[in-house]
C-alpha cells in the first residue's frame, strides 16, 4: 500500500509559477513510477506528467509540454510538478498517482492515488 499526499496548490495569476509536491509513504518509493493528473470541473481526469522509476523517462501531453516539469527525489520519497506560465485552463484539482509498473501514461495503469490539491489560475 502506498499513501500519497499532495501539497502546494493555491490561487495564482496567469503567467505565474507553482510547484506541487507529493510525499509518498509505504514500500520502496523507487519501485514505483509516478504521475500527475488533473481534473477540471465537468471534465475527465487527464495526465499532465509521468516519470519512470529512476526519473530519466518522462512524458507530457502537448497541453503542458514546455511549461510543466516532473521530477522526483527517491531519497526523500517525493515527486514534484513544476508548473510555469500557468493559464486559466490549467485550473483543476491535481492528483498524484503511483504504479508498480516501470512507466505508465494511462490513468487506468495507476494503482494508488492521492486526495488531490486545488490549483486555480485567474486571468
Amino acid at each position: 500500500q502506498v499513501l500519497l499526499i499532495e501539497s502546494g496548490g493555491g490561487l495564482v495569476q496567469a503567467g505565474d509559477s507553482l510547484r506541487l509536491s507529493c510525499a509518498a509513504s509505504g514500500p520502496t518509493f523507487g519501485d514505483y513510477a509516478m504521475g500527475w493528473f488533473r481534473q477540471a470541473p465537468g471534465k475527465e481526469r487527464e495526465l499532465v506528467a509521468a516519470i519512470g522509476r529512476g526519473g530519466s523517462r518522462t512524458n507530457y501531453p502537448d497541453s503542458v509540454k514546455g511549461r510543466f516539469i516532473i521530477s522526483r527525489d527517491n531519497a526523500k520519497n517525493t515527486v514534484f510538478l513544476q508548473m510555469n506560465s500557468l493559464k486559466p485552463e490549467d485550473t483543476a484539482i491535481y492528483y498524484c498517482a503511483a504504479t508498480a509498473r516501470p512507466f505508465a501514461s494511462s490513468l487506468e495503469q495507476y494503482d494508488y492515488w492521492g486526495q488531490g490539491t486545488h490549483v486555480t489560475v485567474s486571468s
